[in-house]
């Protein structure tokens, strides 16, 4: 019978304990006439920020992982402003949840959002740019990429700009918007040589096989042309004037380029003068038809210093 009470007495403690904690829960704050809160929302509300804060940690090392040191900062930034934008989402969210009446809250930021976006779109176009190349390594600093037309070597890759400098020692700032609207070259991806070419047309008539081996010598010629790599000669094409070839071969640095490929053409002519091989000029051969009844003069005259060439037909 004792045992039965103290039972019963137990049951009816913690009866009176759970009820009071749900009170104590169930305890409202009035911010507002239509805005009421709860214990209960609260705990729920911290509770949404903390499964949050733990996602987007998980979602940053994952994004990070793979990412140098010196990136990591640069992206740590940009994702502490999408972490807090996350966080106003989620509490919005779990107001709505819990029964907060927020429908003016979110209209307004709704409002607010497409305000901004339409304000800052190209600013945003930039930064989700400059994450893209952060995260998938498209461009390095010390690439030499070309991009509308424009070469230059990257110095900074920054969130917004990537800073390049470029053959003639300019400074190149480019927005990376232009990386998603445009197809991006990027010459030292592979490694730092690359392969360039001189073109050049001969006379018809000459020593095609000569004019393959004074190409080479000119080429392999240059301190710069690596030997390692072999340098070849293709027949391009039978021109209108002239027959075309072009010589391949490989430097190491590709940035300054200009300058050996016009060593290359010097001594190219040079070589050319030597074994008499000329390089022609446009020519055009016009012909004349003289119909058997009429005769054709052509008188040449000439007004201030320019020749004029005037047709007389009888």
């Amino acid at each position: 019978m004792t045992q039965e009470l103290e039972k019963i007495e137990k049951a009816v403690t913690e009866s009176s304990v759970w009820s009071k904690v749900k009170d104590f829960l169930n305890l409202h704050v009035e911010i507002t006439e239509k805005i009421h809160i709860s214990v209960l929302d609260v705990i729920a509300i911290i509770t949404a920020i903390f499964v949050t804060t733990l996602v987007l940690r998980v979602i940053l090392k994952l994004i990070t992982k793979k990412l140098p040191e010196e990136e990591k900062g640069k992206f740590n930034v940009v994702f502490g402003y999408f972490r807090w934008l996350v966080y106003l989402i989620i509490l919005l969210i779990t107001l709505n949840a819990v029964g907060v009446n927020v429908t003016a809250v979110f209209a307004a930021s709704a409002a607010l959002m497409i305000g901004i976006g339409l304000a800052l779109q190209t600013l945003f176009q930039d930064i989700i740019s400059g994450i893209f190349i952060l995260v998938d390594q498209t461009v390095h600093v010390g690439d030499i990429i070309e991009l509308e037309g424009k070469i230059g070597r990257v110095e900074e890759i920054k969130l917004r700009t990537t800073r390049a400098v470029t053959i003639d020692n300019k400074v190149l700032i480019i927005p990376n918007h232009l990386y998603l609207e445009n197809s991006l070259y990027n010459w030292t991806q592979n490694g730092s040589t690359t392969r360039e070419s001189v073109t050049v047309g001969v006379a018809y008539g000459s020593d095609v096989q000569l004019v393959k081996e004074l190409l080479i010598q000119a080429a392999n010629s240059h301190p710069d042309v690596m030997a390692t790599s072999e340098t070849i000669v293709r027949f391009e094409d039978f021109g209108d004037s002239s027959l075309n070839f072009r010589v391949i071969f490989t430097l190491s640095d590709s940035f300054n380029a200009n300058m050996p490929k016009s060593d290359i053409r010097f001594e190219i002519d040079r070589l050319f003068r030597e074994h008499n091989i000329s390089i022609p000029f446009p020519q055009r051969d016009i012909h004349i038809i003289q119909n058997p009844n009429q005769s054709i003069n052509l008188n040449l005259k000439s007004s201030g210093n320019t020749p004029k060439l005037e047709d007389q037909n009888q």
